[in-house]
């Protein structure tokens, strides 16, 4: 969610260094190269007495272990770590001359990263003496090398089975939902996908090149929409324990029932959402784009929240299907099913759109809590408990539900898809337009 480091972001896709084609040909200021960037330039003095950058994942194994080793899931997928097709590994000393950050080179890399491990490996001589004592665990426990949190979901995510529905890990795309979303996909060749970040090598599953696209505010988006309206402080006020989304997932039921549709996603054909409201990761890679709304009344009562609602749920879906969409194009036509963990998974209304607007079976898992199994897989691998990552995953990645796409709503979405895509061009066409002022 920090989008401080735009210019510094700019700056850097100016250049068109090479490292930018692995991560969909334009670098996020949601990674790490122009937050450092812009460390170093609003905050020079913090930076020349720091000592360690880290992402979260590999600061939590150095804590546990003392251990500066670093993560290839963190490093390659959020760091310009290079791991290209031709088999070449490792930092790439003219990008950070480039950019500005050639002085992380001191040291062998040692700030950012010397020596580098894949997910699951052990981590040093596994928990120390401080770390077992703050966590009453025996000094010595394996721990494994970490995994970005989203990727952990999608490590648990892959492995979960379901009668008729491929195992193929190339056939999957997973949604780890949260505040924002990320779509996974891994594939046994390197896909170049624009918009989409990498392909990175063995970031989530070992021997397969990762693509990974995503939306900037999901969850958070439904909570702004739904914070921001009229008529939320009085339905919270009579609800009690029940979630509002639970509440408003009834109303529409209701609503279209007296309206005698068949299904409620047909309330919102004159309502559409474009969910950009803090730019867009994947495909358009622009974090400058806006959020929009077309088809606002002066209602203020919970009918309205709960259409604008549905028609946001409704938005994020299309944003699935775009980024689908580009990953298709770019070569990962043999996708089969989707398959999503997170908050979201929980909500019906958001499962089922999201099967019905890319006409593919959804997955839930009965595990709900799939990052939290992708972590077990590492710690499992770290312990030598099984032979191999892919062991791992198959064993434990257990079962799940169904969510098969209405047929009948199918041409609707593929309608309202057209909107959400002119609303993009729409908004281009007026920037050009007031670009003129």
């Amino acid at each position: 969610m920090d989008h401080r480091a735009a210019k510094e972001a700019s700056k850097i896709n100016a250049l068109n260094h090479s490292v930018l084609k692995y991560v969909g040909g334009k670098i996020s200021l949601e990674m790490e190269t122009p937050k450092l960037l812009w460390l170093k330039t609003h905050l020079k003095t913090q930076w020349d007495k720091s000592g360690l950058f880290f992402d979260l994942p590999d600061f939590l194994t150095w804590k546990a272990t003392n251990c500066e080793s670093r993560s290839l899931c963190s490093l390659v997928c959020k760091w310009t770590y290079e791991i290209t097709t031709d088999g070449k590994e490792g930092w790439n000393s003219q990008y950070f001359q480039d950019v500005g950050l050639g002085d992380l080179q001191a040291n062998n890399w040692r700030k950012i990263g010397t020596k580098v491990l894949p997910p699951g490996s052990p981590v040093g001589d596994g928990l120390s003496l401080k770390a077992a004592g703050e966590l009453g665990l025996k000094v010595g426990t394996p721990v494994g090398t970490s995994i970005i949190d989203a990727h952990a979901g999608g490590l648990g995510l892959v492995g979960c089975r379901v009668p008729n529905i491929s195992e193929d890990f190339s056939t999957r795309l997973g949604l780890i939902c949260g505040t924002s979303t990320c779509h996974m996909a891994v594939s046994d060749v390197p896909v170049f996908t624009p918009g989409v970040w990498g392909p990175y090598y063995s970031a989530m599953v070992p021997g397969m090149w990762l693509n990974e696209g995503g939306q900037s505010a999901t969850g958070k988006l439904i909570d702004h929409v739904i914070d921001s309206h009229p008529a939320t402080s009085g339905i919270k006020g009579k609800i009690g324990d029940m979630h509002i989304q639970i509440y408003l997932s009834e109303l529409l039921k209701d609503l279209a029932k007296k309206a005698g549709l068949d299904d409620e996603a047909y309330l919102t054909k004159d309502l559409h959402v474009w969910p950009d409201f803090h730019g867009n990761r994947s495909p358009i890679a622009d974090a400058t784009l806006k959020g929009t709304i077309c088809g606002l009344t002066l209602a203020e009562d919970e009918e309205s929240l709960a259409l604008l609602y549905l028609a946001t749920v409704q938005a994020l879906a299309y944003g699935t299907r775009h980024i689908l969409d580009a990953l298709i194009k770019s070569g990962y036509s043999s996708i089969q099913s989707i398959l999503i963990c997170g908050g979201l998974s929980k909500n019906l209304l958001f499962t089922q759109t999201q099967a019905d607007v890319v006409n593919l079976p959804v997955i839930c898992p009965d595990e709900v809590e799939s990052v939290l199994l992708g972590s077990a897989i590492l710690g499992a691998c770290a312990a030598s408990y099984f032979p191999d990552m892919n062991s791992a995953v198959k064993s434990m990645g257990g079962e799940g539900k169904i969510v098969r796409p209405n047929s009948a709503v199918v041409e609707y979405h593929n309608n309202k898809y057209k909107v959400f895509l002119k609303m993009y061009e729409h908004q281009i066409e007026y920037r050009k337009i007031m670009s003129k002022n």
